[in-house]
């Protein structure tokens, strides 16, 4: 990378920093792991000499246990995209107001975890539900292998409650799908045709119905043959807006292409069954009894709080796993 004519051939030099980029995350979860290992060692020849240190010593273990994991982890993460930022959607289905203030649950919840995993996030768009909730929402999630950690979550997820919205206090199932997409390189040509497009323009507001704009800066693009709708609201301009709009179309179509051929070698290798609306990948039960179960992997927990406080890596972890056998 020090070569002067590096940028001569821009792929190549684009190659090298991503290769630059993977092993210098590696030599820093070597140097920590060693670090753990000098701190066990040297807590254990105070041990020998009669210094109380095992409550130390038990600390340390788990903080190896717990890298160890988070390491193995990411070493399952050898996906094209995996390292790349990530776009999440949610959008509530048939259930009216619960389903739309169980969407806006679940972007709290993802909100959640990804402050705990060190993402820094930006709504994109967001469509406040008629009395509650949420109607649509977009996240951008940056940060090292969002997307590939956020993949787990793509599916629908269902809810059984009590709902508050029922003046008889009935129980309510309420559903929220939820599709997460990588952030694409600016190198990676999609071809996009002004024809194939539908630009409308319309005013900004978010949560609560508060304006972010008083102008029709918000932009929402349709791209004809495909079907897929994306919508910016975050900047104040709309040439701005327009730009990230663009941008997260051409995310989009690219991760569809990549599905179209995953589902093709599926059905070709396994006959795989794509997961399809009211195909629910996860259940989260709060009445008559709590618990959280994920039906890909049979993983559960019926701390309840704890999940629709961000509290996800179990079911994260428990996901990749169970793809990589």
């Amino acid at each position: 990378m020090t070569d002067p004519n590096i940028w001569d051939d821009h792929t190549r030099a684009q190659n090298l920093m991503k290769e630059k980029k993977c092993l210098d995350v590696n030599f820093a979860l070597l140097e920590k792991l060693n670090k753990i290992e000098d701190d066990i060692e040297t807590l254990l020849e105070l041990s020998d000499e009669g210094e109380n240190v095992d409550t130390e010593i038990d600390k340390k273990l788990n903080d190896y246990r717990e890298f160890i994991e988070a390491t193995e982890l990411q070493q399952i993460l050898s996906g094209e995209n995996d390292r790349n930022n990530a776009y999440l959607t949610i959008h509530p289905g048939a259930g009216g107001t619960d389903s739309q203030d169980w969407a806006e649950m679940l972007l709290r919840m993802y909100l959640k975890y990804a402050e705990k995993k060190g993402f820094k996030t930006n709504i994109m768009e967001y469509q406040s539900g008629s009395e509650a909730g949420l109607k649509s929402v977009t996240v951008f999630a940056e940060g090292d292998y969002s997307y590939g950690y956020l993949k787990a979550e793509s599916g629908v997820h269902r809810l059984v409650r009590i709902s508050p919205f029922d003046s008889d206090k009935s129980r309510h199932t309420s559903f929220a799908s939820v599709y997460v997409y990588p952030e694409v390189d600016e190198d990676i040509e999609v071809e996009i045709e002004d024809k194939d497009l539908r630009i409308d323009t319309y005013r900004s507001s978010g949560a609560g119905g508060q304006h972010v704009n008083v102008t029709d800066s918000a932009v929402r693009i349709t791209h004809l043959p495909t079907g897929v709708v994306v919508q910016c609201q975050k900047e104040r301009s709309q040439i701005q807006n327009r730009e990230t709009a663009m941008k997260m179309l051409k995310a989009r179509l690219y991760d569809l292409e990549l599905e179209k051929r995953r589902k093709e070698l599926e059905e070709q290798e396994k006959g795989k069954k794509s997961i399809e609306w009211g195909n629910q990948i996860r259940s989260y039960v709060l009445h008559p009894y709590q618990k959280v179960k994920d039906h890909r992997t049979d993983h559960d927990t019926s701390n309840v709080d704890a999940v629709l406080d961000g509290d996800l890596e179990p079911f994260v972890r428990a996901y990749l796993t169970k793809t990589k056998e």
